[in-house]
């Protein structure tokens, strides 16, 4: 399935079209918090609006640290990490957080599989 995403460099257009409560995802150039540094945040809406932030040279996002201090649900799988990141980075406390992999080990209690791909299958 093919979706459209709107690609941006270092921040989010003042004018975005993010609505409710979002899903979001983060790239590192690896999985070492204290070594490697935030390339990419994905964040995708209930209305199906994807948008790929790309850092390259700041952290500044002041349109993006605004979305994230909003009052509404962000979704992540393994928000441990992603938490961690955004943190270190962009210097954002995210709260209204809902992990899918603590989900997922909550409910789920009969397996042992809790990944992204367990999860979507």
């Amino acid at each position: 399935m093919n979706f459209p995403y709107n690609y941006h460099i270092n921040d989010l257009p003042v004018e975005h079209n993010i609505v409710g409560d979002i899903a979001i995802d983060t790239e590192a150039m690896g999985l070492n918090y204290h070594r490697d540094r935030l390339c990419l945040l994905q964040i995708a809406d209930s209305k199906q609006n994807i948008h790929l932030v790309h850092f390259k040279d700041h952290y500044r996002a002041e349109n993006l640290k605004i979305l994230l201090s909003q009052n509404t649900v962000k979704i992540f799988h393994f928000a441990r990490f992603d938490l961690a990141m955004i943190e270190k980075y962009l210097n954002v406390n995210i709260q209204k957080v809902f992990c899918t992999k603590i989900a997922s080990r909550l409910c789920r209690t009969y397996t042992h599989y809790h990944s992204l791909s367990a999860l979507c299958q």
